[in-house]
């Protein structure tokens, strides 16, 4: 590695808040949409040194200082006409049940709730172990993100009891 590269590593490091980025993919985005198919938010998903996937989102016109749920879906397909049904179900290459409470769980696209302001907007950055962003196996190009009206019991079958869908947003 050259001094170059340590430099820009070093800046990524310090930019993104003391954690280093990994070079293997490029970052990748969402746009996100709520169920009247407005642009409601962004992510910005990128690949840390330790693996997985860090998504940092930001996404208004949610309920206000509740718990919502958010998930990785298995389509990457957000049509606000469906409610958002396009997105299909929980992305689960591994074919697992769902839940972090299930013994044979969870799924790659089970994610831990999230905590919306009194203002109305998520701002969260969440650290996904299970998946990827590339397209193999375990891989969330092209799939889409999701955040549910009501906080996952991390038990109900198949997708935690989650309610309605507010939010989804195709991953490129």
């Amino acid at each position: 590695m050259t001094s170059k590269n340590i430099t820009a590593a070093t800046l990524i490091a310090v930019m993104s808040g003391g954690v280093a980025f990994a070079q293997e993919n490029p970052p990748s985005s969402a746009t996100f949409v709520d169920a009247k198919g407005e642009q409601s938010g962004t992510a910005e998903l990128t690949t840390p040194a330790a693996g997985g996937v860090l998504i940092r989102m930001e996404i208004s016109g949610l309920p206000a200082s509740q718990w919502v749920a958010v998930h990785v879906h298995e389509t990457g397909e957000c049509d606000a006409s469906t409610q958002h049904e396009s997105a299909g179900g929980h992305f689960n290459p591994g074919s697992k049940s769902h839940g972090y409470q299930s013994s044979d769980g969870p799924h790659a696209g089970d994610m831990p709730n999230q905590y919306v302001g009194a203002d109305g907007v998520l701002r969260t950055e969440i650290h996904n172990p299970m998946i990827s962003l590339d397209k193999n196996e375990t891989g969330v190009i092209g799939r889409a993100l999701m955040v549910h009206a009501k906080p996952d019991d991390y038990k109900s079958q198949p997708s935690g009891d989650a309610g309605q869908r507010l939010a989804c947003g195709v991953i490129r």
